[in-house]
């Protein structure tokens, strides 16, 4: 198996792609370091303007539908870790900037991405550290989604969370953005060195403690307990 590449699933032994995506052992692409940060977007528009002024250079935009996959238990979210299946649809390149309702659009993946996540680095209280969400990642690239999918379910794992959104990219010297437009509201990921992200994220009016190191799901549950909301996916209507 190459890892970071892309594979072809056609035969019977690749279930245990996923339990090696977990694995220790070597394997043939490094694992990624990740370093990033959230901060939520009150003004898209704004936001946009200064990414231009900055120069930011835009890579386009796509609808995601990301399925997070885990034991009956959830023992993977419990440990921190994640496992998931991402498909990505082209949309339009401009993010909503006009305050229009995003719905669901019709789903023809161009791209389908397997991705396992190590846990973060918890990094020490009140350390420079424990600013960023830091830890390990390897992805596969995949040629028939619907086949891993069939493939992970025989292992005993389960969809546990499906989320989506609108996601403009965009990408400065040593700065990788995210613009993610959600049904539960508008955030901004920042992946690089950290002088790279603190330097961009105060030339667009945000300071450390607007840094936010959790996931989706973390942000999803926080605004069903606000709302009194039972838990199911974050998704967008149709």
């Amino acid at each position: 198996m190459r890892l970071g590449g892309e594979v072809s699933l056609g035969g019977q032994n690749h279930p245990a792609c996923a339990t090696r995506l977990y694995s220790t052992g070597s394997m043939d692409q490094p694992t990624n370091r990740e370093i990033e940060i959230k901060v939520r977007v009150h003004d898209p528009a704004a936001l946009l303007n200064g990414l231009r002024r900055m120069g930011a250079v835009s890579k386009g935009r796509v609808f995601e539908q990301n399925t997070v996959y885990d034991t009956q238990n959830s023992a993977f979210r419990r440990a921190g870790r994640l496992l998931r299946l991402r498909l990505e649809t082209p949309a339009p390149r401009s993010a909503r900037a006009t305050g229009t309702r995003l719905v669901r659009p019709k789903l023809h993946p161009r791209r389908a991405i397997l991705t396992a996540k190590a846990p973060p680095h918890p990094g020490g209280r009140g350390s420079h550290r424990a600013r960023y969400k830091v830890r390990l990642e390897r992805e596969l690239v995949l040629h028939d989604p619907a086949q891993f999918a069939r493939s992970i379910t025989s292992l005993g794992l389960r969809p546990s969370f499906i989320y989506e959104k609108f996601r403009s990219t965009f990408e400065l010297p040593k700065l990788h953005l995210d613009l993610d437009e959600t049904p539960v509201g508008t955030f901004l990921e920042l992946e690089g060195s950290p002088r790279a992200i603190d330097r961009a994220a105060r030339a667009l009016g945000f300071t450390p403690r607007d840094y936010f190191r959790g996931t989706y799901w973390d942000v999803y549950a926080a605004d069903c307990r606000r709302r009194g909301r039972p838990l199911k996916n974050m998704v967008f209507p149709s």
